[in-house]
């Protein structure tokens, strides 16, 4: 089998459980004939046929509502969202109905619908293309949130997501989409949600990430290894419920981390992981936590994203800063 990307490896999974669940919708703005914007469901209307991928207006809230009412009479709706920026009209539907359904209903309906998005900065797109709001999603009860960050991981986690019974955001961290390819058998074996994966085993301090900073977090890992610092790499995945057990584990072994994500720092996920190491595992450290993040700016137009996304530079200086405690 030839290796994929992860925007193939997202296809793929669409594809095969399309093939093996004939209650799969697929829906969104231009998913049908042109395949989606970064051509995510390209060849799945020629495959599955009208009734099961379908084009849609270009109304956000409409797409949600619609999907919303699928999931809760048997259907399985897996909804595309343009852009992680476009999604906004869509939040009363996502928030106030789809993350409440089986709270209102005491457990009577469920609501199986995984809305995905492209989210992140990097590819010189505008302000609203480029977005990275997980944390508002991951403080919504009722909500999962999955990100992943490898071709694997992305077919794995997307066919989990499918087979949840609770709603999904599965965001596709744009600048990966055809970043690296693995050889992602297409097997059907999902990978679990709800857990961390160690990427790289270390004993001097913990790096946790998730999305496309995995891609400046392994190479600062490298780099610090060739300065004799050994770091364990820490891929969060499923951002909401967080696996933070995973994260302690290493923690305490390390007695030091630093946090990479993309998104604004103020209220970021990182905020959150770095107070619950405080709260159970501030015996270990041996220094502080440090966030290395986005700013709490709107992402910058073309010339000025490298300055916005936090870099492998910036990791390592982190990572000095916290080695520098005894």
């Amino acid at each position: 089998m030839a290796d994929i990307s992860l925007l193939e490896a997202i296809t793929q999974a669409l594809a095969y459980e399309m093939g093996v669940d004939p209650n799969i919708i697929v829906l969104g703005e231009d998913v049908a004939k042109n395949g989606g914007v970064f051509r995510a469901t390209l060849g799945l209307l020629d495959k599955f046929g009208s009734e099961r991928v379908r084009d849609t207006p270009l109304a956000e809230s409409m797409i949600a509502g619609i999907s919303i009412g699928m999931a809760t009479q048997g259907l399985k709706p897996v909804a595309e969202f343009q852009f992680m920026g476009f999604i906004y009209p869509a939040l009363d539907q996502i928030i106030n109905h789809a993350a409440r359904i089986r709270n209102r209903t005491r457990g009577r309906l469920t609501c199986p619908v995984v809305f995905r998005a492209p989210y992140g900065c990097g590819i010189r797109a505008p302000e609203h293309h480029s977005e990275s709001t997980e944390a508002m999603f991951a403080h919504t009860p009722g909500l999962r949130v999955v990100i992943p960050s490898s071709p694997a991981r992305a077919y794995g986690l997307l066919l989990a997501s499918i087979r949840d019974p609770d709603p999904v955001i599965f965001l596709e961290p744009s600048r990966l989409y055809r970043w690296s390819k693995q050889d992602v058998p297409d097997d059907g074996k999902a990978l679990p949600l709800d857990v961390c994966f160690t990427l790289r085993v270390g004993t001097d301090v913990t790096l946790v990430a998730w999305g496309a900073m995995m891609k400046e977090t392994l190479a600062a890992a490298d780099a610090l290894a060739k300065e004799g610092i050994s770091a364990e790499v820490i891929d969060v995945a499923t951002i909401k419920p967080l696996d933070i057990d995973t994260i302690l584990a290493s923690v305490e072994k390390t007695g030091r981390c630093v946090i990479i994500h993309e998104a604004p720092r103020t209220c970021g996920v990182g905020a959150d992981i770095s107070a619950q190491i405080a709260e159970r595992g501030l015996m270990f450290l041996k220094a502080p936590v440090q966030r290395v993040t986005g700013f709490d700016t709107i992402v910058p137009y073309a010339r000025l994203e490298k300055f916005y996304l936090p870099s492998e530079q910036q990791i390592i200086e982190a990572v000095n800063n916290v080695m520098e405690f005894a």
